[in-house]
């Protein structure tokens, strides 16, 4: 990926979520399976944490929720490494 440098993440601490999917050790696309499969869980306006650590997730997670009308909140780095993605479920 020479040449091309990733969005950066936020350094703020992170708001709380309404679930938290854990995905750290997991190589896309099964972060976004196990968000798809979860985020009915939530209600409407609640907030998923994403916790990933495959370099892949940190831009398909808010792809997918450009295509599937969700709202990438934010990516905030974890201390361990890795990202908490935070995605608010809008239907």
């Amino acid at each position: 990926m020479a040449g091309r440098q990733r969005p950066a993440a936020e350094e703020a601490p992170q708001p709380s979520a309404a679930l938290t999917i854990d995905a750290l050790g997991r190589k896309c696309p099964i972060p976004i399976i196990m968000l798809a499969e979860q985020i009915n869980n939530v209600p409407l306006n609640a907030t998923v944490s994403v916790l990933a650590d495959d370099p892949a997730a940190f831009t398909d997670i808010p792809a997918w929720c450009r295509l599937k009308s969700h709202h990438h909140v934010a990516s905030y780095e974890l201390p361990q490494g890795g990202w908490a993605i935070h995605v608010r479920r809008n239907y």
